[in-house]
């Protein structure tokens, strides 16, 4: 079976009811008018060409909800090598929000001391991004479209219905165009990471939908030839399109750079490398994958700096002015 026979049967099942025959075809916004009666689709940002089905239907993926938690102490599913994508604000508990959840589900729709948040990760482009849920002093929650642009995720608004790149937290169809969501300080690290750094800590809890929680539906993803859905040109350098890269802003460090290095101290913020986290997408379960390590970037002074780690296509993608931090 190819990569993407493999992928587009993957997408069907993550479809809370998958449709009987999947069409991978542009997007049309006539035919999609019947679906989305509430999105302006006059209001546009980028080329309608570029944004394909990815086969489930409008919150065939499900959102979670007002997500439960519990004690880290008490948390016994989770693997040590296992991801989790942690939110650590000042003045609250952090919260570890376990991948094998947002693989299934994408976007996780929470409120952390008073703050309504969106945590999000798109499989196809390793994203795992949290941002401040606020636009205007109005709370916005989110669902997933089944749309992609460059194979990153579209995300929707369930106040207008307007259609937000997750990669640049950039809304581009609807009312919302132009707008753009303020990305937080996250980070992606092993549960055991997470434990030992917060043994006060919040983990989300399971959630109820029946899901094959643990398991990696894109098995050997991140070692396949292309990406899914990417029609766009590979980075330059010859960096493979799947290789991870550590983004901050307009800038991206090779993963494998920083892991030779251990530590780079570039441009102002700090990169750390240490060695204990599986890839997501490439074991058939999630904290088997191959060690990726955990990164973690700060400033001078240890605060945590707004990143993350997207495959190297996805950056150039999306920031294809974007600077590549190859040496010192």
């Amino acid at each position: 079976m190819t990569p993407l026979r493999r992928l587009t049967l993957v997408l069907a099942t993550l479809a809370l009811t998958a449709p009987a025959t999947i069409n991978l075809a542009m997007a049309d916004p006539a035919r999609w008018q019947g679906e989305w009666p509430s999105t302006d689709f006059s209001r546009s940002s980028v080329d309608f060409d570029e944004i394909m089905s990815g086969g489930p239907p409008k919150d065939g993926i499900p959102a979670i909800d007002a997500p439960r938690f519990i004690a880290a102490s008490d948390e016994s599913r989770l693997s040590p090598r296992e991801p989790v994508l942690t939110y650590a604000p000042d003045g609250a508990p952090a919260r570890a929000y376990p991948v094998r959840y947002l693989m299934w589900h994408e976007i996780v729709n929470d409120v952390v001391a008073g703050r309504p948040i969106a945590v999000t990760f798109c499989p196809l482009c390793n994203t795992g991004m949290v941002f401040d849920a606020t636009l205007d002093g109005v709370p916005h929650s989110f669902g997933v479209s089944g749309k992609l642009r460059h194979s990153d995720m579209i995300m929707y608004d369930r106040q207008t219905e307007s259609w937000w790149q997750q990669a640049t937290a950039t809304a581009i169809v609807g009312d919302m165009t132009g707008t753009q969501l303020t990305q937080l300080p996250a980070w992606m690290e092993s549960w055991d990471a997470f434990r030992a750094e917060h043994p006060e800590g919040l983990v989300m809890d399971e959630p109820t939908a029946p899901r094959r929680y643990g398991a990696n539906p894109y098995a050997a993803y991140d070692s396949s030839e292309r990406p899914f859905l990417y029609r766009g040109e590979d980075p330059p350098h010859g960096i493979h399109p799947l290789a991870r890269v550590v983004r901050v802003g307009n800038r991206a460090w090779p993963l494998e750079r920083l892991r030779a290095a251990g530590e780079l101290r570039e441009g102002g913020v700090v990169l750390t490398w240490a060695a204990g986290q599986a890839s997501a997408l490439d074991a058939r379960e999630i904290g088997a994958g191959r060690e990726v390590g955990n990164v973690r970037v700060t400033d001078a002074q240890g605060r945590p700096v707004v990143h993350d780690i997207p495959f190297a296509f996805a950056f150039h993608a999306f920031q294809p002015d974007g600077r590549w931090m190859l040496a010192p």
